[in-house]
C-alpha cells in the first residue's frame, strides 16, 4: 500500500505524549486530581480542551461531580443540537474477515458460516431499512477486500444514494485515492475505530491479518479526511485497555484531526464489549461501568462540545435513553449485526450480541417520551453538490 507523507503525522504524536503506552505523568494526574481540581475543569469556558483538564474529569474524583457533569453536558448539547436524536441503522454486507482478532466473532479463527450479501441482496436489506423510515445508512464489513472492494461499494452506494440523505461505512482502512472513489459515489461518512491506542495491547489482540499494522489503522482517518469526507468517527473498544488513557489517546486524535480536517464532523462512539461466538469475555479486564461509561461520554461533551456522541444498540435501552437526554446525538435503531438480518438470514454469524434490540418506532418514542424528537434525515445531499 502507497502511504502518503502525513500518514505517520499522528503516530508521532501520540508518541511524544507517550499516549500509545503507559504515561505516568498523566497517571499522576488523574490520581491526584483534587475537588477542586475538579470544579475548576467542569468551570472551564465550554469547548476549552486540553489533556489535563480531560484527565481531571476523568479522575477518580470527578466521579463526585457526574450531577455536575451531567447539567452542564445537557445545558451544551440543547445549545448545539437543539433537542433532536439523529437515527441511522447499520447495514452488515459481508461477515468474512482475514484478520485473527480475539475479540471479534468474525475473526478467521471463528465460525465457518460466512455470507457475503451481492449488490443486489444488499439493496434489498437497504429497502427494508429505508422502509422503516431511515435515511442514515452505516455500511459494516470484516476486512474482506476482494467481494467487498471499491468497485462493490461504488455500485453499491450508487444505488443507494437516491434513497438516502447520507451514506457511512465502517469497514477495512484504504488509501486516500480509493477513499476519494467512494466519496464521489456518494459516501460521505466514516468510522474507524483503533480499538486500542496502546501499542502493546493492540499487538496482543491483532496477531495475525492486515489489522495487525498499526500505523496504518491510526492514520486511517486522515487519509478519509484528505478525500473530503464529512464525518469522521473514533472510537476504541472498550475493554481491552485502562479506560482513563484511552480516552485521552483518542480526544488527541479528534483534536489533531479537528485542526488538519476542519470541514468534517468528528464523531465519539463508544463500542463496549459484548458477548459474542468464540469469544472469551473474561479476557477483557479493562470493561467500565455505566457510570463510568457516563462520566467519558460527559466530559468529552464539555471539551468538544460541536462533536456527535454516538450510542449503538450494544448498550440497554435504559443507558440509551437517559444518556440521550444528557449527551448523546445519534443511536443506531432495529440494529442487526449479521449480513442478511434484516431479511432471511436470521441465523447468519453476528458479529454481537445486541443489548438494545427494540425496533425503531419504539426507540423513537422512547425519545418522545424523554422530551426529543428522533430525527431521520437531518440533510439533504443535494445541498452538498
Amino acid at each position: 500500500m502507497k502511504k502518503t507523507p502525513n500518514d505517520n503525522e499522528f503516530a508521532k504524536l501520540l508518541a511524544e505524549k507517550q499516549l500509545d503506552s503507559a504515561n505516568a505523568h498523566l497517571a499522576g494526574i488523574i490520581d491526584s486530581a483534587s475537588a477542586g481540581d475538579v470544579e475548576k475543569a467542569i468551570a472551564a469556558d465550554c469547548g476549552r480542551y486540553s489533556l489535563k483538564r480531560l484527565a481531571t474529569m476523568l479522575s477518580p474524583m470527578a466521579e463526585n461531580y457526574l450531577e455536575s457533569m451531567a447539567q452542564k453536558s445537557m445545558q451544551i448539547t440543547r445549545q448545539r443540537f437543539g433537542s433532536t436524536v439523529q437515527l441511522y441503522a447499520p447495514l452488515y454486507v459481508s461477515n468474512y474477515c482475514v484478520n485473527s482478532c480475539s475479540y471479534c466473532a468474525f475473526s478467521t479463527q471463528s465460525s465457518p458460516d460466512r455470507i457475503r450479501l451481492s449488490i443486489a441482496r444488499a439493496c434489498a436489506e437497504a429497502d427494508i431499512i429505508a422502509g422503516e423510515g431511515f435515511r442514515h445508512i452505516l455500511l459494516v464489513s470484516g476486512e474482506d477486500s476482494k467481494f467487498i472492494d471499491v468497485d462493490y461499494l461504488v455500485k453499491l452506494a450508487e444505488r443507494l444514494r437516491s434513497k438516502f440523505s447520507s451514506i457511512s461505512i465502517e469497514i477495512y482502512p484504504m488509501s486516500s485515492s480509493d477513499y476519494a472513489k467512494l466519496f464521489t459515489a456518494g459516501i460521505d461518512g466514516i468510522a474507524v475505530y483503533q480499538e486500542t491506542y496502546d501499542r502493546s495491547d493492540y499487538a496482543k489482540f491483532h496477531q495475525a491479518g492486515p489489522k495487525s499494522d498499526f500505523d496504518w489503522r491510526l492514520s486511517t482517518l486522515s487519509r478519509a479526511g484528505q478525500a473530503g469526507f464529512r464525518s469522521l468517527g473514533l472510537g476504541f473498544l472498550i475493554g481491552l485497555s485502562d479506560w482513563r488513557t484511552q480516552t485521552l489517546a483518542m480526544a488527541e486524535h479528534a483534536d489533531f484531526l479537528m485542526k488538519r480536517y476542519w470541514q468534517g464532523r468528528i464523531s465519539f462512539s463508544f463500542p463496549r464489549m459484548r458477548p459474542a461466538e468464540n469469544v472469551a469475555q473474561e479476557m477483557f479486564g479493562h470493561m467500565v461501568t455505566d457510570s463510568q461509561l457516563s462520566q467519558i461520554m460527559m466530559a468529552l461533551r464539555l471539551c468538544f462540545p460541536d462533536s456527535e456522541i454516538v450510542l449503538s444498540t450494544r448498550e440497554s435501552a435504559n443507558f440509551r435513553d437517559n444518556m440521550s437526554r444528557i449527551c448523546v446525538t445519534r443511536v443506531s435503531a432495529g440494529s442487526k449485526t449479521n449480513p442478511g438480518g434484516y431479511g432471511t438470514e436470521q441465523g447468519a454469524l453476528k458479529q454481537f450480541e445486541i443489548d438494545d434490540d427494540r425496533d425503531a418506532k419504539d426507540v423513537a418514542a422512547a425519545l418522545k417520551a424523554k422530551g426529543l424528537e428522533a430525527v431521520w434525515k437531518d440533510w439533504d445531499s443535494a445541498f452538498a453538490k
